[in-house]
């Protein structure tokens, strides 16, 4: 494949693979239902699991909050009870998703900061700066409340574009300069993971079923009456599981109405230290991801722009890739952990598509000017016509095919014209070659070459014709015609001109484009196209003006003709039959089966052939293959074999 073509095709596989990619990110319509459609997979064929065993939720709800006077801040006081009662009954630690930025009462205060002190178990307690909208006299009451190496923050990463929690908050430097976790991160920590310090995808927990829970949970206010097997050894995450906040946009809302898919803060951070846990990974997803997913579907795009089919089947087929890569999307996560971008690669298909529709478009526009201008000049208005409508009938690539050939030259042309000046020798060698390259066209003949005066036609090529021999026999006795009419137009304006000589053979040869890198032309090459050349020349010889060869006229029995003789043709060995193709008068008359009967006498090598040459010659004295044959018997000859001792 030529390095051009090559380098069109990346450039249209680079185009149509990342451009929607930037387009999708770049667009927030586009990047929102990538979103959805990612989050809506998420919701419905994240693979179920059975309920989280090492992980218990224990949520300040509606009901723990009506015991107490005041709804917020939460009673501190409970608080401290409640860690209490988490170590006693075993809890192996503790995260306490409560921001403790004000102080309440006096005593209930004191007895949480003690609680959070002399806590023996891993905790670790919400935090808060600046960043997250908390004042000066805030900050500085929770960094007094909780002592560092208690520290978490609270944060939760949410799109931009659509608030959705999607990743893991890692941490970030504090105030202090000194690096500091999320609450899940430094959780992990004090259990002895090494979690990531980079933003992570959260890899969401499957429910067990639709009636249970990916963890258990139980109301705050109950802890000191459960059954401490419930809590020992567990991971207890105590935070507000309320109607009016702390909740936030999943994937799952895309899935469940009301506020099923809004979670509560502490249970996304659940999901988030499950995932650490168990050493989950999140479904591959990401920039990555895009673009090789659009280079692939800007690939299947380009093919199918490649094939030659109808554009209404290329658009169905192209319609059905899309279908195909939304119908990937779902076992691709369910069974491979991969969230395939699905807008991204659907436009790399249409866009893939659509530019190589366009470069076919450019290059049948290119290839029929090829086309034109350069058999402009060879081939009849009609077949250059019928190519340019379906170029993939030429084929100039050099191959070699079965054709006829003709050859025509001027007699004694070279003398005539060095008695003519310029003008008037151009004047008619213009009219004469536009007449032959009419004829030739008529028959739908490519017009390969003019040497001076003579004219090389091909019949078979560029394009395939079945009855290329019956088309170039047909040609060589019009060219006859028109030749012997415009000879005897010449000589009566008094300019002289030559008797027209025609040789017609048919047979396999090389066609194509032959030449250099600096210049080349369409033309055809072998043995074959030097026989026809030889059986032109041979005319002067058997005293005709069109010879043809065995091979061509066994393909042709419509055309009369009669035969000339088997001839061997200098430097060969094997003879070749060759004919005189006739007009249907000429074949008509009675001398014409009278010469039959004659040659047929004389290639059976009976004695009565040289008398019945001899009555022809008196009949037709000026008739050509007559006075060849009579001369050959008269010298002895016996047969039709007819040895050339020249070209």
């Amino acid at each position: 494949m030529p390095i051009r073509r090559l380098l069109t095709f990346a450039a249209i596989l680079l185009l149509a693979g990342l451009a929607p990619v930037l387009l999708v990110r770049a667009a927030p319509f586009l990047q929102g239902i990538e979103n959805w459609v990612a989050d809506y997979r998420v919701a419905t064929m994240t693979p179920s699991q059975p309920q989280q065993p090492d992980i218990v939720i224990v949520a300040i709800n509606e009901d723990t909050l009506a015991r107490f006077p005041y709804r917020s801040p939460v009673d501190r006081a409970f608080l401290a009870g409640v860690l209490r009662t988490l170590e006693a009954k075993g809890a192996k630690a503790v995260l306490l998703d409560v921001l403790l930025d004000q102080p309440t009462e006096p005593e209930k205060d004191q007895a949480l900061a003690d609680a959070i002190r002399a806590l023996k178990i891993p905790l670790v307690v919400s935090h808060g700066g600046a960043d997250e909208g908390l004042t000066e006299g805030q900050v500085a009451y929770l960094n007094a409340f909780v002592p560092v190496e208690r520290r978490g923050w609270a944060n939760l990463v949410k799109d931009n574009l659509d608030g959705t929690v999607r990743w893991i908050f890692p941490g970030k430097t504090g105030a202090e300069g000194h690096w500091q976790a999320g609450v899940v991160p430094a959780l992990a920590t004090h259990l002895g993971l090494n979690p990531p310090r980079e933003l992570t995808p959260l890899a969401w927990r499957g429910r067990p079923d639709a009636q249970t829970a990916a963890f258990r949970q139980f109301p705050a206010h109950a802890v000191a009456l459960l059954p401490p097997a419930w809590f020992k050894d567990k991971i207890v995450l105590v935070g507000a599981d309320l109607s009016d906040r702390d909740r936030h946009i999943t994937p799952f809302r895309t899935a469940f109405a009301g506020n099923a898919g809004v979670l509560p803060g502490i249970t996304i951070h659940a999901h988030a230290l499950s995932q650490l846990l168990e050493g989950r990974t999140a479904p591959a997803q990401g920039v990555g991801l895009a673009v090789a997913a659009g280079l692939i579907a800007a690939g299947l795009g380009l093919v199918l722009g490649l094939v030659e089919i109808s554009l209404w089947l290329r658009a169905l087929l192209g319609l059905g890739l899309v279908v195909g890569i939304w119908l990937l999307a779902a076992p691709a996560f369910a069974r491979g952990n991969i969230l395939l971008p699905q807008i991204g690669p659907s436009l790399s298909v249409m866009l893939g598509l659509w530019l190589t529709d366009i470069w076919r478009g450019r290059r049948d526009r290119d290839q029929k000017r090829f086309v034109q201008a350069a058999f402009a000049k060879y081939l009849s208005p009609a077949l250059l016509d019928d190519i340019l409508k379906d170029p993939s009938k030429l084929s100039i690539d050099p191959k070699r095919r079965d054709m006829s050939y003709v050859f025509t030259d001027v007699a004694g042309f070279t003398t005539i014209s060095e008695g003519m000046d310029a003008t008037t020798l151009a004047d008619v060698m213009n009219r004469y070659l536009d007449g032959m390259v009419k004829v030739v066209f008529a028959h739908g003949g490519t017009v390969d070459k003019f040497i001076g005066d003579a004219v090389f036609a091909l019949f078979g090529a560029p394009r395939d014709m079945e009855d290329h021999a019956a088309r170039a026999a047909a040609c060589a006795l019009e060219l006859d015609r028109f030749a012997q009419g415009f000879l005897a137009a010449e000589t009566a304006a008094g300019r002289p001109f030559g008797v027209t000589r025609i040789g017609v053979h048919s047979g396999p040869a090389s066609v194509g484009n032959f030449g250099s890198d600096a210049r080349f032309e369409y033309t055809a090459l072998g043995d074959a196209v030097n026989t026809a050349a030889r059986l032109e020349g041979l005319n002067k010889y058997f005293g005709t003006r069109v010879a043809m060869s065995g091979a061509t006229a066994g393909r042709c029995p419509d055309i009369p003709r009669r035969p000339i003789g088997r001839i061997v043709l200098k430097g060969k060995t094997e003879p070749i039959a060759v004919f005189q193709p006739l007009t249907a008068d000429e074949a008509a008359g009675g001398f014409m089966q009278r010469y039959q009967i004659a040659y047929a006498a004389m290639a059976e090598g009976r004695e009565q052939a040289r008398a019945l040459f001899q009555a022809l010659a008196a009949e037709r004295p000026e008739d050509g293959p007559v006075a060849l044959h009579l001369e050959r018997l008269d010298k002895g000859a016996s047969d039709d074999l007819v040895v050339m001792s020249d070209k």
